[in-house]
């Protein structure tokens, strides 16, 4: 379907029109890789050098995309990645909560999220939530406690993130509120884009810096300079408090950020139940290869003895059955959705998990395969040295 005012027929048009509607600040905050961008360039490229090996008869007219992940059913192998501080749209990650309910797809939401985990536990029954380790004990599993009373069947716990901020482009400016002093300092560019303002006094205000994930009953939630000092400020986790934050949490849970087969092989000793092979998106340790190259490698190590899954770099339909071909169970997108929320709220996301569904079915027919479930490595041709691990 061709790209109408309405309608845009690829990720890469998500993001050409969520570059000419954000502020520039926005924007560059959403496209983000560290230092010289390596990781965040080599999340996408990986995919790429990756070919098919494709059928062209005894194809089947149907074919099979529902799965599931984490104990639960979805309608395809895909799961909305958790993002923080969603400043593209003023529903944020509510919009997203509805698009993936309307989608049938489960959804992470982030601690540094924009929005509360009730708002977004009330628009997604299919919904885990992401931790940082963020304070001492008694904290954090009051956080997932709370998560768990708002609905969240699942908990991920995300470790790929070693404080890197450096950006060989600049960093864009990030203000810790919008007071008289930011909204003249930023004026300038908002008022280049005046759709994205107005959404947002439609809405009936500027967007919220604030992290409401992070704060306890009564407290006042901190803004996201205090949430990310208060990181900062935490003891580095051990193997022994992951294993102690899945026994305390008792349901599926999710370790995000592996790349080393080892360290897969320690979060399977430590009981979780699904790992994710991750980069951050390339917003970490500059030079680790794309989560592709590493994801062969993660699977060899754990088999099946846990649901192994895959984000980073993944624009289109075709790298998700890419990813499934070399092991992985189920892909997470994120810069992908947030481009369609900035380009068209809701229905932008819908949009998206649209094309990437079609995508997904597309390679499928291709391939000859009648199910996901079906996709092997025999399906795709991987050039010498592609894998890291």
């Amino acid at each position: 379907m061709a790209s109408t005012r309405d309608w845009f027929e690829t990720v890469e048009e998500a993001q050409h029109r969520a570059r000419k509607r954000l502020p520039r600040s926005v924007y560059l905050a959403l496209v983000a890789g560290t230092e010289k961008g390596l990781t965040a360039s080599d999340n996408v490229a990986a995919f790429d050098e990756i070919t098919w090996r494709p059928h062209v008869a005894d194809l089947h007219a149907k074919r099979e995309l529902a799965t599931t992940v984490m104990g639960q059913d979805v309608s395809m192998p895909v799961l909305i990645s958790p993002t923080g501080v969603q400043a593209v749209h003023p529903d944020g990650e509510v919009a997203v909560a509805r698009a993936a309910a309307a989608a049938d797809v489960a959804m992470g939401l982030s601690s540094f999220a924009s929005k509360p985990v009730e708002e977004v536990g009330a628009a997604q029954q299919k919904l885990f939530f992401q931790m940082y380790w963020v304070g001492d004990r008694e904290t954090i599993l009051a956080r997932a406690e709370r998560a768990r009373a708002a609905g969240a069947k699942g908990l991920i716990m995300t470790l790929d993130w070693s404080f890197a901020s450096r950006r060989d482009w600049g960093s864009p400016p990030i203000p810790e509120k919008i007071d008289v002093r930011n909204a003249l300092r930023f004026a300038p560019e908002v008022l280049r884009r005046p759709r994205w303002l107005a959404t947002y006094l439609r809405s009936g205000g500027v967007p919220e810096l604030s992290v409401p994930n992070l704060a306890l009953d009564g407290e006042q939630p901190p803004n996201f300079f205090g949430a990310y000092g208060q990181w900062m400020g935490s003891p580095l986790p051990t193997w022994e408090d992951v294993a102690w934050l899945r026994e305390q949490w008792g349901g599926p849970f999710m370790l995000k950020g592996i790349t080393r087969p080892d360290d897969a092989r320690r979060a399977v000793d430590a009981g979780v139940t699904a790992i994710s092979v991750s980069t951050h998106g390339g917003n970490n340790l500059d030079s680790t290869p794309g989560a592709i190259r590493s994801l062969p490698g993660v699977v060899d190590a754990v088999g099946d003895q846990v649901e192994v899954l895959m984000d980073g770099g993944v624009r289109r339909g075709a790298d998700v059955v890419k990813a499934m071909a070399l092991g992985a169970t189920v892909v997470m997108i994120g810069r992908a959705y947030l481009w369609g929320m900035a380009a068209n709220g809701e229905r932008g996301v819908q949009n998206v998990l649209a094309i990437i569904r079609q995508g997904i079915d597309e390679a499928l027919l291709g391939l000859g395969k009648a199910s996901v479930h079906d996709l092997t490595r025999e399906d795709v041709v991987l050039p010498p040295h592609f894998t890291r691990s």
